[in-house]
């Protein structure tokens, strides 16, 4: 028999489709899965046009028969079959799609998809095979053919005998090797797993015959094995039926099937869109933070699919990094698919989706804080700090999309409160939004400089994650009215100023500290802010004192340090005990200069630099 050489360069392309296409070998199944779902397809399409064709789905059926002892598996499809100038057409030459050619012939609608598109699919054969056979017989055909190739060095075509229509392509595995397991391709709960993860939504049944066991007749505690052919897949994706159909348990039930989280989710968003690029979604927010969300390990993305066949386990385009904790899948029949389909290529459609996706899950996320604000604030605690992140990242570019999903515990009740309804209730004479940060709620309700803000009746908001001012930072402002901190050396409250401009008295005594103090504060001047506490910090410039704990904890190693200035309360009694040593005793004066700020360090949770000369200095009091 002669064999015939494959075409195109074929020897290349098909050594560098084996070892460089496809990721993982088990892709193999995916592909003859697919191109098997195509040939029943095509038969569907020609009863349309063909009276003396009945097309009912249920009589049609995709069949694995996995042989251990022979080494082989077969993938048996009922579909349209292959005429012998077909089998050369679509098998002689690599990377010609038989489905691509047949899609672009006819007008297909009515809800069908060829899924094939690339001639390539078939090949992924002999990443697991010695040798692959193909006996096909057309529909309207008598006599069928044989196609058998051992790879690159070509390929037969014989006429052979079978009974009915459709395809059996049979696989001899390959024996395994030290890298390599070829066996797990012979094993029924291996290969059903594979199905299950990649084509479990072929629209027609995927068999196999499994082994069962069952109670003997008439016994009580004797078991007997039995075979039974067994569908493997699920057929109907649940994205494709009508949102009216299903139940929140019906999703619940789809999110554990998929292994989405050990928790329950949140909510799901079901979304079905068509247009400039049409796709089903089902997306879920889980319940809880996935505890490993904060490492490196953490993949984000959602499943692919295109035609109800799984593309990408992640696909992290799909998503922004402020929205990672989303799982879900999305599935498109309009995607611009690489050669091997387990890579996108960066296109408008994919770009499209995404950021519909994006916006989806932000007005979605916007009507739950409205209509059920307590499971919005569950959801807030459990992912508030990744949303204030994506505020953060690239340099606050989604700050507009983002700002109205905020919320923020404040002075009024420590409740969390959104930035709109914080302006809705602000005074008129209130020029700024304040915040104080801290590491909890209770260390900031007692920092000296929140006693004016809150003297005035204006509401603080509380900052205790770490990323919280960075974002705000970022914002700058929020429907128009800038941020302003408690411990800004200009508060922008009426009054503030009268001490700042006219305590010229104690300039020199101030202008001593500073000098005892030296570049660990910018400034030492009387306070506007203060009324029980003696001392605090307020800081100048950009960097705040609790952005400085921040980013020197950080292993960056660089060190930063914020304008620091020592504020003085000139009505506490303890200025006065100040004052008096500054014109009777230096070296008090000194020690008392470097008690007051080591009390400003405390109080804004700071380390003191030095802790021995701190409790000495505490001692000499004493004495």
């Amino acid at each position: 028999m002669t064999v015939k050489q494959f075409q195109a360069e074929s020897k290349r392309l098909l050594d560098l489709m084996i070892n460089s296409i496809y990721t993982h070998k088990e892709i193999f199944l995916r592909e003859l899965i697919s191109n098997a779902s195509d040939a029943i397809d095509k038969i569907y399409y020609k009863s349309l046009t063909d009276e003396s064709l009945e097309f009912s789905p249920e009589s049609y059926s995709i069949k694995l028969v996995p042989d251990k002892s022979s080494r082989t598996l077969k993938i048996v499809d009922t579909g349209i079959g292959m005429t012998e100038s077909e089998l050369e057409e679509s098998l002689g030459i690599i990377a010609k799609s038989g489905s691509h050619a047949f899609k672009s012939e006819n007008e297909l609608k009515d809800g069908y998809d060829i899924i094939g598109q690339f001639g390539v699919g078939f090949y992924s054969a002999f990443m697991v095979a010695d040798k692959v056979t193909v006996v096909s017989k057309a529909l309207g055909s008598e006599q069928a053919y044989r196609w058998e190739s051992e790879g690159a060095e070509g390929y037969t075509i014989e006429p052979c005998e079978k009974e009915s229509v459709g395809t059996e392509i049979t696989l001899s595995i390959k024996e395994n090797t030290e890298d390599e397991n070829y066996d797990e391709y012979l094993d029924k709960y291996r290969l059903r797993q594979i199905v299950k993860k990649y084509s479990d939504f072929i629209r027609y049944p995927i068999v196999m015959e499994m082994e069962k066991s069952k109670l003997k007749e008439g016994s009580e505690d004797e078991y007997e094995n039995y075979v039974e052919e067994e569908t493997v897949n699920s057929m109907v994706p649940i994205w494709k039926k009508n949102k009216s159909e299903l139940s929140d348990k019906d999703y619940e039930n789809f999110y554990s099937e998929k292994h989405y989280g050990f928790d329950k989710p949140l909510m799901h968003i079901h979304t079905s869109v068509e247009g400039a690029v049409s796709y089903n979604a089902i997306l879920y927010i889980p319940e809880s933070v996935p505890f490993d969300f904060y490492t490196p390990e953490y993949e984000k993305g959602l499943e692919l699919y295109s035609s109800g066949v799984m593309i990408m386990s992640r696909c992290a385009d799909l998503l922004p990094d402020y929205f990672s904790f989303v799982k879900g899948l999305v599935d498109s029949e309009d995607l611009s698919l690489n050669i091997s389909r387990e890579m996108l290529q960066h296109d408008r459609q994919l770009k499209l989706i995404a950021k519909n996706i994006k916006n989806k899950i932000r007005n979605e996320l916007k009507s739950l804080l409205k209509n059920d604000r307590e499971k919005y604030e569950s959801f807030y605690k459990s992912f508030g700090r990744q949303l204030k992140f994506g505020v953060y990242s690239d340099f606050g570019a989604n700050k507009k999309d983002l700002e109205e999903l905020l919320l923020f515990p404040s002075s009024k009740d420590k409740s969390l409160v959104s930035l709109k309804e914080y302006l809705d209730r602000k005074p008129e004479d209130q020029k700024y939004i304040y915040y104080a940060t801290g590491e909890s709620l209770e260390r900031i309700e007692k920092l000296p400089q929140t006693e004016m803000v809150l003297d005035k009746g204006y509401e603080i908001l509380y900052f205790t994650d770490e990323v919280d001012e960075f974002a705000i930072k970022m914002m700058r402002s929020y429907g128009d009215v800038e941020f302003k901190s408690v411990s800004s050396s200009d508060l922008g409250i009426e009054g503030e100023d009268e001490i700042k401009d006219d305590d010229t008295e104690h300039k020199d005594m101030y202008e001593k500290m500073k000098e005892i103090l030296g570049d660990r504060v910018s400034s030492v001047k009387s306070s506007s802010r203060l009324k029980s506490h003696p001392v605090c910090f307020s800081s100048e410039g950009d960097i705040s004192v609790e952005m400085e704990k921040v980013l020197n904890a950080m292993p960056s190693g660089e060190k930063v340090k914020a304008e620091k200035v020592l504020e003085i309360n000139t009505g506490h009694s303890v200025f006065s005990s100040l004052e008096n040593a500054f014109k009777s005793d230096q070296e008090k004066f000194a020690l008392y200069t470097e008690l007051l700020y080591s009390q400003a360090v405390l109080i804004d949770g700071l380390s003191v630099g030095d802790p021995v000369e701190f409790a000495d200095n505490i001692c000499k009091l004493m004495v």
